[in-house]
């Protein structure tokens, strides 16, 4: 009982707790709420329902103690910590589906025929931009495969702007086969550009 009255408990101890505590409370809310707008009915509800459990188990218990700018330092960390480690997890998971929009100023033929040997499906349209003509490459992939659509840009036309956006829902499509694009290996896809 002398050690939960102790300088070290109120002043390490204690903080540290809050801290871990906030970090597995707010990581698992970042996380709902990443699913909640990606249409996820199923895995929203079940990361509230341990967010909460944490909050009420661990949270709230610890905090009845907490007193001092120790503890709520530990309290604001581990809640702008737990939301990093929440995106990273999210990020990690790589869960869903994205937009790739690529515009270029450059003929974009090469780009299109390096994505379309990668697997993935594209639209293709002529716009006019600032500067003149450009054209405007849309391609639906999933997350999983964006960093494989990124490298192709970069490899192909390292010059071209391009963002991406989340999709909260597709509808048919065009996908990689990760088996077949696996075995050819992303040098592959830039394989026809020198005759090979």
């Amino acid at each position: 009982m002398e050690f939960y009255e102790s300088d070290l408990f109120n002043y390490l101890v204690l903080p540290l707790l809050i801290f871990l505590s906030r970090i597995v409370d707010v990581s698992i809310g970042t996380l709902r709420i990443v699913f909640i707008s990606r249409g996820k009915k199923i895995l929203a509800p079940i990361l509230g329902f341990f967010e909460v459990l944490v909050w009420i188990i661990v949270v709230s218990k610890v905090m009845q103690d907490a007193v001092g700018i120790p503890s709520y330092i530990g309290y604001a960390a581990g809640f702008a910590m737990g939301n990093y480690i929440g995106m990273l997890i999210e990020e990690k998971l790589a869960m869903g589906v994205v937009v790739v929009r690529i515009i270029t100023a450059h003929d974009a033929l090469d780009l299109r025929k390096s994505l379309a040997d990668g697997g993935f499906g594209i639209t293709a349209i002529d716009a006019e931009g600032a500067k003149g003509k450009v054209d405007v490459i849309f391609t639906t992939v999933k997350r999983q495969d964006l960093s494989q659509v990124v490298d192709i840009i970069r490899n192909v036309q390292p010059k071209a702007f391009y963002s991406v956006e989340d999709v909260k829902f597709v509808n048919e499509g065009i996908f990689p086969s990760h088996k077949a694009y696996r075995k050819r290996g992303i040098g592959a896809v830039f394989n026809w550009r020198i005759g090979k």
